[in-house]
């Protein structure tokens, strides 16, 4: 049995791209995954993250969904990650998926709906949609530590050049002091800062320079997640 497991990185963030990782498994051995290190990969330090996506590589097959900033700034967020889920599934094809929820419980219904329809018919897998399945299901913890680990390469790439602009969450302190500071310089923002965000439109309005509440959320979307 072809078991998928789905989960993403970057949701709630103003800076960098959302990440969204599938990881399938032909066997589906939760214990195997387990002793590999796969678990919601919030819980992990970044050295332990890095030592179980080794491991993970030789107990299944991973595939990444990349969506930049600026993709996120054109489109709803929700509608994008939807498409991701969509080509993951129809890359790996799998008998069962295991899904991290995409938003409020009572959504979720109309969700699985959504992403059958844009199956071919002859592709009906199971779906299991839960919140919190990225700790419940070592499959999707796997896809959370591949997700996760895939982001924050992609942000150390940024760092390099662009200085220290922390993990590129609104709440994060170094987070805001740096797009206050690139704010203040008046220029246009990098391409990889989410323009539509609430805090990027009130720090370039200049309503944000005391200590802001954390305002994440882009007109038409629900941050969450890692």
């Amino acid at each position: 049995m072809r078991v998928l497991g789905i989960d993403e990185a970057g949701r709630g963030c103003v800076i960098g791209d959302l990440v969204v990782a599938g990881f399938v498994t032909e066997t589906d051995d939760e214990d195997a995954l387990r002793n590999a290190g796969a678990a919601d990969s919030k819980t992990l330090a970044p050295p332990a993250r890095e030592q179980a996506r080794q491991l993970l590589r030789a107990l299944g097959r991973v595939e990444l969904r990349r969506i930049p900033a600026p993709r996120i700034d054109e489109r709803n967020l929700n509608a994008l990650e939807e498409d991701a889920i969509v080509s993951l599934v129809r890359t790996f094809r799998p008998d069962t998926i295991r899904l991290d929820a995409l938003g409020h419980p009572a959504m979720l219904p109309a969700l699985q709906r959504r992403l059958e329809a844009r199956l071919p018919r002859k592709l009906r897998p199971r779906w299991i949609i839960e919140p919190r399945a990225d700790a419940t299901f070592a499959v999707v913890g796997a896809a959370s530590i591949f997700a996760k680990t895939h982001r924050d390469e992609a942000l150390d790439r940024i760092r390099s050049r662009w200085g220290d602009l922390g993990s590129g969450y609104p709440s994060d302190p170094k987070t805001r002091d740096w797009l206050r500071s690139w704010a203040r310089t008046g220029a246009p923002w990098p391409s990889f800062v989410r323009t539509r965000w609430a805090t990027v439109r009130a720090l370039a309005q200049g309503t944000l320079f005391g200590e802001p509440e954390p305002l994440i959320a882009p007109a038409g979307a629900e941050p969450s997640g890692a």
